[in-house]
């Protein structure tokens, strides 16, 4: 996007707090980069999500000769929802911004396909089907056919997995949790698997899961160890079980105008730099999984791994879960990824054999 169109499109739902920093973007000198972005994150400075802007942002500014600048905003500075970020993406206020699948429940429901329980098995396969254009190709078409704004650039990693997290219980088998208190999102399919496993889903807003599990509101989350220890929650959960029922997806979109408008090979470096943006959204959290569980397992944690007969038993337990989500959304978008899936298994099959 030209630094001139920067407030072309607005939106009656426009946040004033957003309206105000694009004013003040737009009052400054200009610069010399013909193509200004504006990268927004929720997270903060510490997590992956911003590494991997830092990523882009050098890649693009240094590949393209300074032709393209990055600004980065992390931790809601400009939006401070994804409901509030989709929405300026769409106005073209940002450029660039990430979401999880429940961030983007609202706009496109179907996408939640991917936060099916069990549905990757390894993050090797996951990264494969979430990287096929099997699966992103028709996710991207979706989005773009739907919103007319929203292109779909790559998908990487934010957290890890989701597991098992309690607090006075362990969960060695899906009737383990039978009775338990599992805080959960507000998102149906996180809650369906609770409940597909006879536990009582308790929706608590991030900032109260603290004081939730403190007070036993709840007995437990579903959450990714970095998360958990980043929130001090190892003062409550003692237990992890590691049945990595969901793999966290994080999304990355930019507004398609502000790709479209500039030339053919800008436009190809901004493609380029998404993927380096993947790499390392995809490793850093695996590097600081390694850390989080040692600091666990040091602050007195036990940390489960199911057998391969339990966790053969969670994925039985998970079944109804799929079967709601078919029954609610269809079963076109799980199929497709059910299909990346097994291309991406027999692409790594086919890896294996050729070594042996």
């Amino acid at each position: 996007m030209k630094k001139t169109d920067l407030l072309k499109k607005t939106t009656a739902a426009f946040v004033p707090t957003l309206m105000a920093a694009s004013l003040s973007l737009a009052a400054l000198p200009v610069l010399a980069a013909d193509y200004e972005f504006n990268i927004v994150h929720l997270s903060n400075t510490s997590d992956e999500d911003y590494d991997g802007a830092v990523v882009l942002k050098d890649y693009v500014e240094a590949q393209s000769n300074g032709r393209i600048q990055v600004n980065i905003y992390s931790g809601g500075q400009l939006c401070g929802n994804p409901t509030e970020c989709i929405e300026a993406l769409q106005a073209n206020l940002i450029q660039v911004f990430n979401t999880t699948t429940g961030g983007l429940a609202n706009v496109f429901p179907e996408i939640q396909a991917i936060d099916i329980p069990y549905i990757f098995p390894t993050d090797r396969v996951a990264e494969c089907a979430l990287n096929n254009e099997m699966l992103v190709g028709p996710l991207r078409k979706e989005l773009l056919d739907r919103t007319g704004s929203m292109r779909l650039m790559t998908i990487g990693n934010t957290g890890g997995w989701r597991n098992f997290a309690t607090t006075n219980k362990q969960i060695k088998t899906p009737a383990d949790v039978k009775g338990l208190k599992i805080r959960t999102i507000n998102s149906p399919i996180q809650m369906q698997l609770v409940k597909a496993m006879g536990g009582s889903p308790t929706a608590v807003p991030w900032p109260e899961v603290y004081t939730s599990l403190a007070t036993g509101l709840v007995e437990g989350t579903k959450n990714g160890i970095t998360d958990i220890m980043g929130m001090k929650f190892n003062e409550h959960i003692k237990y992890m079980t590691l049945d990595g029922h969901g793999y966290m997806a994080s999304m990355w979109w930019m507004n398609n105008d502000s790709l479209k408008d500039m030339p053919e090979d800008l436009q190809h470096i901004m493609m380029d730099g998404f993927d380096a943006l993947r790499e390392v959204t995809t490793v850093m959290p695996k590097r600081r999984q390694i850390e989080a569980y040692n600091e666990f397992k040091a602050s007195g944690g036990t940390v489960y791994a199911p057998t391969a007969d339990e966790k053969a038993q969670f994925q039985e337990a998970a079944k109804p879960v799929r079967d709601w989500f078919v029954n609610e959304y269809g079963a076109k978008w799980v199929e497709t990824t059910e299909n990346a899936v097994k291309s991406c298994e027999a692409s790594i099959n086919e890896s294996y054999m050729a070594q042996n």
